[in-house]
């Protein structure tokens, strides 16, 4: 993080840049403390380009559509980001910011993670672990849904990866030829699990194998680490834990849902830094 090194994150504002497969995850800090959230599709060049000429909290606050509560005035400073990537074509444009520090691995105190593992899986399990205790199992429900966990040194035990909900329904429509793709009707219902129609059997299929994988992994690493913390993140957990609440409520009711747990990891990450 030399690049700010002068920088008063503890008091200043900041932004963290969580770079997924699919989106932008943003999160703006004010006071070091979490004040707005946004996601974007990928921004092209030319919008990095007007934010590097201007890169200050107005502009960002215009251009990524954030909304501030009680925010009045103009903060001329610019406005560093601090990146977190799995996307390597996406972290090289953001480079050409120059207020950005892009977090590493070696920067996350988890111990056994190998050099191809993700940011975002390490800042999960570290955020978890800190907020509510070692050893955790964090799902990740983005793009790729994900398993991970670490055990009470804070030592990597390991985990899996899966298609998402959105990547399987996607998968589908493009590799088959008249499968519609109903994921646009996705709500906390769970679907019939013996359908009557494509678009619900499509649901189906995807919704209830997904849910026996979660209480599968689940349920092994509650066998590893008896009644430790399970935390549930992504853009989808919300729907798949309304769907485990009505399909496992016993499990669900011993979840963490935490929407955030990537941007608290980055708190955390610049607080010892600073």
């Amino acid at each position: 993080m030399e690049n700010h090194k002068n920088y008063q994150y503890q008091s200043y504002p900041w932004l963290g840049l969580i770079i997924g497969n699919s989106r932008l995850h943003w999160g703006l800090f004010m006071n070091h403390t979490l004040s707005a959230t946004v996601d974007t599709p990928h921004l092209p060049l030319s919008i990095i380009t007007n934010l590097t000429t201007s890169p200050t909290l107005d502009n960002f606050l215009q251009i990524l559509s954030l909304d501030i509560p009680d925010h009045s005035g103009s903060i001329s400073s610019p406005l560093p980001i601090i990146i977190a990537s799995v996307v390597p074509t996406q972290t090289a444009l953001w480079q050409k910011y120059p207020h950005h520090c892009i977090l590493t691995l070696q920067q996350i105190p988890i111990g056994g993670m190998y050099p191809t593992f993700g940011i975002d899986r390490a800042l999960a399990i570290y955020s978890a672990g800190e907020i509510y205790e070692y050893p955790t199992l964090v799902i990740d429900a983005g793009t790729a849904l994900t398993f991970t966990g670490v055990d009470a040194q804070k030592t990597l035990v390991g985990g899996a990866i899966l298609p998402g909900v959105k990547l399987q329904f996607n998968s589908l429509a493009q590799n088959t030829g008249q499968l519609s793709l109903p994921q646009n009707s996705l709500n906390e219902y769970l679907p019939l699990r013996f359908a009557l129609n494509t678009p619900e059997a499509i649901k189906s299929g995807i919704i209830y194998t997904l849910l026996s994988s979660i209480k599968d992994f689940i349920l092994a690493w509650w066998e590893l680490f008896p009644e430790t913390t399970v935390v549930i993140t992504g853009g989808d957990s919300n729907l798949l834990y309304s769907y485990l609440e009505k399909q496992f409520p016993e499990i669900a009711v011993k979840i963490i849902v935490h929407s955030n747990l990537l941007f608290s990891g980055i708190a955390k990450i610049i607080s010892f830094a600073y």
